[in-house]
């Protein structure tokens, strides 16, 4: 069985840019880095730098890893829309699980669905809503009432929730929920300080937050592992959560941890003892490119084949929508190989986990048969 052929759904990606972005703008886009390269050198020259130019020429009529510069003007001949359209639609993904959670001049899920022809399902960042909800209340009690109502509308509508905890304090946070008066003298510290101080990072916020999702039974996506320096990487080790995930042990409620590298098989090891967690890769396949293979084998040791996800994390290009479904399938594709050759599998298992892994675990987590 060809694996890239199984329609992939991708459970956790943001939205992409509505115009054309210049080579310092593309570049941006292919690291964590907050800033430029160094001197001397291009974010091009990395694994994700060489996957783009590998898998994503071809469908806009080019050859495979042409010069960034022929790339980009056939992407402004195009224009930002078709350019973007003919990368979606040609990315293997035939459903898309947003978060709508980072502010720009993004596409929403509407757009999205529009330029890939795909379904597209929000997922509700958790932090976003707060300070959207701080941003029109003043006192601590307006503001707790009216994010209890959020969480609620949210949930009628959305698939699930994210938290990036990890970027705003750590996951070392205390597993239980905090106390109402603790929740409430937090709120009015945090609705004092802003909007110099705008983004939520307080502790106690964070777990009030967790709790609030984990109370609706939908499921929660947790970041875990590397990100930009916001975060403190050995403070995002999945491990930390092991607390919270005994706490949360009840029927229905499945627990997501994203992306984890280089923690990749704590998360793995999660998934294995824990039922209601499950784990996917991200853009760890995108950032590790022709290794990308080893690294989902490195996931796959522990990891119960109906528990792992896929996804791209894609933000802003649309071509990461597309390395990551290539890296994932093509990766996949090589080890499935192996394992059958081998003898270690049966072709029909390799069949049914490559479909459970591409899209089956997603739609059966999510509720989206």
């Amino acid at each position: 069985m060809a694996y890239g052929t199984v329609p992939l759904v991708d459970h956790h990606c943001h939205g992409v840019l509505r115009g054309d972005p210049d080579l310092a703008a593309f570049e941006s886009f292919l690291t964590e880095a907050p800033g430029p390269a160094a001197a001397g050198t291009s974010f091009l020259d990395t694994q994700l730098g060489f996957a783009v130019r590998r898998w994503c020429p071809p469908l806009l009529g080019l050859d495979p890893h042409c010069p960034p510069e022929l790339y980009l003007a056939r992407r402004r001949e195009l224009g930002a829309r078709e350019a973007t359209r003919l990368l979606l639609r040609g990315s293997g993904i035939g459903a898309y699980l947003m978060d709508t959670g980072i502010p720009g001049e993004l596409t929403g899920p509407a757009e999205l669905a529009g330029l890939s022809g795909a379904p597209v399902h929000e997922v509700v960042r958790l932090e976003r809503l707060a300070e959207l909800t701080a941003d029109r209340t003043r006192d601590a009690d307006t503001f707790l009432a009216e994010l209890a109502a959020g969480v609620r509308a949210a949930a009628a509508t959305a698939v699930g929730f994210k938290s990036v905890a990890a970027y705003r304090y750590g996951l070392d946070l205390p597993p239980e929920p905090p106390e109402l008066a603790d929740v409430r003298e937090a709120a009015a510290k945090w609705l004092k300080k802003r909007p110099v101080d705008d983004r939520v990072k307080d502790p106690v916020l964070l777990r009030h937050l967790l709790w609030s999702a984990v109370a609706t039974r939908l499921p929660l996506q947790i970041h875990t592992g590397f990100g930009d320096p916001d975060l403190r990487l050995h403070r995002c080790d999945p491990l930390l959560l092991t607390d919270f995930i005994r706490a949360t042990r009840r029927p229905g409620f499945p627990l997501i941890l994203l992306h984890g590298y280089p923690y990749h098989r704590n998360a793995a090891y999660l998934a294995h003892v824990y039922p209601h967690v499950y784990a996917d890769m991200g853009l760890t396949l995108s950032h590790t490119g022709a290794r990308a293979a080893a690294v989902l084998a490195e996931m796959l040791e522990l990891t119960p084949f109906g528990k792992l996800l896929f996804s791209t994390d894609a933000y802003g290009l649309p071509e990461l929508y597309v390395v990551g479904a290539r890296l994932f399938t093509e990766g996949l594709d090589e080890l499935l190989g192996q394992w059958t050759a081998s003898g270690a599998w049966s072709p029909a298992d390799a069949d049914r986990v490559a479909a459970l892994l591409a899209g089956g675990n997603a739609r059966r987590v999510y509720g989206l048969e």
